[in-house]
């Protein structure tokens, strides 16, 4: 079997339809992506959210003058008004869907870049997330990967730059590896002790109702879970920089990876970040395995040009491409050694280049969950019309009511959900939003409410709210035939009721 593995092909591997299927799924990362922040965006950082993105550019064009433009890139400079927004989103669609049908890919994934990494910056803390960022670097690489021309067609594509090919390969390696050796270089005794899972299901942000049953697995499953997750982060990326005529031996590095992205997935809800990693994964693998793929009613064109009547790119194309993807890799692979090494170790060029090119947040390093949260703090919101009585005001996808099952709600992202999960980690370090969190339910910002599940006042906004810290755990099998998935311990109460104005 390792030999057929290591047996090269007999005719040099070719990307036209390999490339075409990426472009596609990251057309629809995007679309999926900005289709999720539509609804979203006002209530967090509209004229009325949780954040107005306005006066957060006010102060810190205050606070840096000129250089806010720098350290800010948005568009959002030119106008921050809530049908600007919204614009964005839906500017945002538009193009992606043009993204999936193909037209002038070069100039259409330019616009999603910077589209997307104006919505970024304008979100704020509600936007910083790793996926955010990784789309914005897989965008980058993908406007490079992109072939000239504006409708290009599979049977007369040239085929891609090689040093493009190699870039986009290096992100799912970097991606990877980082948050295997991250876990380790982290000293967390949950991932050295192999125990990770054990709470990983349970309080991981967002969980699915899969994640229950996981997490109710014995521990022995847990610790072999573990195991076979740093074989997969740590020793498969290897697999992805072997020659590409060893084309098995990539697709076997493929499969083990999108089989954890997979397993990820059902049992966590975390945005479209398995789909954007899936499709970074799927890049690895060649047209022939692509063609076996793909439903034949899928690809009509014949894609493999005979390699004697490829036509490489215009030569100005090409060395205008190396001249950008060279000092790409050699900044992503500092990333690489950022996340690795202690951060006194860096010279301080090191320190500065990276810092200098950061505002662009294209060329990033990643450590998911290098640290496991071994407990579950989780804000509850409560709402009251005279102060005396007390009502729970749910959140649509969050851990609240103990009987409601976990659900998946991926690949939308709700953002709200996911942050109060970090704020229930430092409420103190959250308080800038969850304050006006409070505020904007009780002067009843329909931007806002938007965000969260049915008032249980039909009539008026409630008079007086309050955040209380619980601690909640998931049921064990026994008391799941209850009818519960959840049971929770009152910690404290984080504020005094808040009242109206």
């Amino acid at each position: 079997m390792i030999g057929a593995l290591l047996t090269p092909a007999s005719e040099p591997p070719q990307f036209i339809l390999s490339r075409w299927l990426f472009l596609r799924l990251l057309g629809l990362v995007y679309f999926v992506a900005f289709a999720s922040l539509t609804p979203q965006i006002l209530g967090l950082v509209g004229s009325d959210g949780l954040l107005p993105i306005a006066r957060y550019l006010e102060a810190a064009n205050g606070v840096w003058g000129s250089d806010a433009y720098y350290r800010l890139p948005t568009l959002a400079w030119i106008s921050a008004s809530d049908v600007t927004l919204t614009a964005f989103c839906w500017i945002g669609m538009g193009l992606a869907l043009l993204a999936i049908a193909g037209l002038a890919p070069v100039v259409t994934f330019g616009a999603l870049w910077i589209l997307y990494l104006s919505v970024t910056v304008a979100g704020q803390d509600f936007l910083q997330f790793q996926w955010d960022i990784l789309l914005l670097e897989t965008g980058l690489l993908g406007m490079l990967y992109a072939p000239l021309g504006w409708w290009p067609r599979l049977a007369t594509t040239r085929p891609p730059l090689t040093a493009v090919r190699w870039l986009i390969w290096g992100l799912p390696f970097k991606l990877t590896f980082l948050s295997g050796v991250t876990k380790l270089t982290s000293g967390d005794e949950t991932w050295w002790g192999f125990a990770a899972l054990r709470y990983h299901y349970e309080t991981q942000p967002l969980p699915t109702w899969v994640g229950w049953y996981a997490h109710n697995l014995p521990d022995w499953f847990g610790t072999l879970s573990v195991g076979v997750m740093f074989v997969i982060e740590l020793a498969v990326p290897f697999l992805i920089v072997v020659p590409s005529r060893f084309r098995r031996v990539r697709a076997t590095a493929c499969a083990a990876l999108c089989l954890l992205q997979i397993l990820i997935a059902l049992t966590g809800n975390y945005g479209f970040f398995n789909l954007l990693t899936l499709a970074l994964y799927l890049s690895l693998i060649d047209d022939a395995a692509v063609h076996r793929l793909l439903p034949h009613w899928l690809v009509r064109e014949r894609t493999a040009t005979p390699l004697d009547r490829q036509v490489p790119e215009p030569r100005p194309w090409r060395i205008a491409i190396t001249v950008v993807a060279v000092p790409l890799a050699l900044l992503s692979a500092l990333t690489v050694v950022r996340e690795v090494a202690p951060p006194a170790s860096l010279p301080t060029p090191v320190s500065a280049v990276l810092g200098w090119v950061a505002p662009v947040r294209a060329i990033n390093g990643y450590g998911l969950f290098r640290t496991m949260t071994t407990e579950r703090p989780e804000i509850i919101l409560e709402a009251s019309p005279d102060g005396t009585t007390w009502t729970e005001h749910a959140f649509r996808w969050k851990p609240g009511h103990l009987a409601d099952r976990p659900r998946f709600v991926q690949p939308h992202m709700p953002r709200l959900d996911w942050q109060l999960w970090f704020a229930a980690l430092g409420p103190r370090q959250q308080a800038h939003w969850l304050i006006p969190l409070a505020e904007r339910i009780l002067d009843g910002s329909p931007a806002v409410l938007a965000l969260l599940d049915a008032s249980p006042f039909d009539d008026a906004p409630p008079q007086f709210v309050r955040f209380v810290l619980y601690r909640y755990h998931f049921t064990t099998s026994a008391e799941g035939a209850e009818g519960d998935w959840w049971r929770r311990e009152f910690i404290a109460y984080l504020t005094d009721p808040i009242s109206r104005h």
